[in-house]
């Protein structure tokens, strides 16, 4: 990366260090997406982390909600599911509450026993036996969307690699009409963009209906044939999930589309900016292929793709010394837990060659960890040994445009630039 980039950008975090120890703590608002869309929320977490690891906003555009910023706080509020609940009922998994006559179910935001039964349905997709079929579509695909890229000249990776390779793999995972493919990263945008305005939600409800309508039609044709190996024809066999109603069957579809498409993209995205970003771990990359094993897991804890998970709380509890009501919303903010140094030996730097890579938080934990941990890992993977075949060098040329988000942590451009 440029010099005179990185110089901007470290400008850029020293400004945001002063304003983040300036304010009171009373004051905190870390869950703005503002901080994260200009990439300047960690010094807000760094500081929440060492003064007030159990933090309560009064006043936010989400209303009041509790931050929990380290990483073993985090999972106690993860692993403790008769206090801590995800149900969509109550306000689901994100920071925002969905208004209450648009609170989809979905597996990830259902309690035991619903939980279970459901996210049994579409596990099958992700056993090892299946990965190694996928494997050879995946190494064929990335190797055709690379051979396609121009060299030398500048152009978005987020495009032309990221959505493209994710949206393929979601097109083959539900079986999904290969031409239509890209509605799929539209319709992931639309559930994970904050709406700005009353329009503005009604247009994103009008396009996730259309989604509905579509997967309906798919569905049916689905439920007719002999049951295959695609998500939607697993779910269509399934005692658990056949007979879901209209939000329970969108609910589940748009966590599937948003589950492979944005933290596989972003985290493929990612990896491209943290290899620039430290210079010596590219330069320790290409040296050694062998440890794209353990970068693959350790970009995915650097680049955190999903920056929080919510619970709500189900009764009264003491937890960190502060007293958490019944009915409060709860922030487990994975993006801080992947950064706390007192578990993650210098946290803020990307090291390829950790010792235990897998020790982070970017999938959640316990009972509702990533189905499709596997398969995002896997894809990682095959892309980067790819990629090392065939460039020797991809490089950033200006600072990735981030999303409004302080949920979806991602890029919607990334410019580089391939030498010839």
């Amino acid at each position: 990366m440029h010099g005179t980039m990185d110089q901007a950008h470290d400008a850029h975090l020293k400004a945001a260090h002063e304003a983040a120890y300036a304010t009171p703590l009373e004051k905190f608002d870390p869950g703005h997406p503002e901080l994260f869309r200009s990439d300047s929320f960690w010094p807000w977490f760094e500081r929440l982390r060492r003064e007030d690891p159990v933090h309560y906003c009064r006043d936010s555009m989400f209303g009041p909600y509790w931050s929990i910023t380290r990483y073993n706080d985090i999972m106690s509020v993860e692993t403790n599911h008769t206090v801590f609940s995800s149900e969509a009922s109550l306000g689901g998994i994100t920071i925002r509450d969905a208004p209450s006559d648009l609170r989809r179910p979905m597996f990830i935001a259902m309690d035991q026993p619903k939980h279970g039964p459901q996210r049994k349905t579409v596990a099958p997709m992700f056993t090892p036996t299946h990965l190694d079929q996928l494997a050879g579509v995946i190494r064929e695909r990335a190797g055709q969307v690379l051979d396609a890229l121009p060299h030398n000249e500048t152009f978005d990776w987020v495009d032309r690699v990221s959505i493209e390779l994710t949206t393929q793999m979601l097109a083959t995972l539900f079986d999904f009409p290969w031409d239509d493919r890209r509605k799929l990263t539209h319709w992931s945008d639309v559930a994970t963009t904050l709406p700005t305005s009353a329009e503005h939600e009604a247009r994103r409800q009008a396009e996730l209906m259309e989604c509905a309508t579509y997967f309906g039609r798919l569905w049916k044709e689905r439920m007719a044939a002999p049951p295959k190996q695609d998500l939607l024809s697993m779910m269509a066999h399934s005692d658990a999930t056949r007979d879901m109603d209209p939000q329970t069957f969108l609910g589940n579809l748009v966590l599937l589309i948003v589950g492979g498409n944005d933290t596989t993209r972003n985290t493929m995205t990612g990896s491209v900016y943290a290899l620039n970003k430290f210079p010596d771990q590219y330069r320790k990359l290409r040296a050694d292929p062998a440890l794209i094993d353990s970068m693959v897991p350790e970009v995915i804890r650097w680049q955190t793709p999903l920056a929080h998970m919510r619970r709500t709380a189900l009764s009264d509890i003491e937890f960190g010394g502060k007293q958490i009501k019944k009915g409060d919303k709860v922030v487990m903010w994975y993006v801080s837990g992947n950064r706390d140094d007192e578990v993650i030996d210098n946290p803020d730097a990307l090291v390829i060659d950790r010792a235990r890579p897998r020790q982070h938080l970017s999938f959640g934990f316990g009972i509702h960890r990533c189905v499709g941990l596997r398969l995002a890992e896997l894809q990682l993977k095959i892309v980067w040994e790819e990629i090392l075949k065939r460039f020797d060098h991809i490089e950033v040329v200006d600072e990735p445009k981030r999303v409004y988000s302080s949920f979806v942590k991602g890029y919607e451009t990334l410019p580089v630039r391939i030498a010839a």
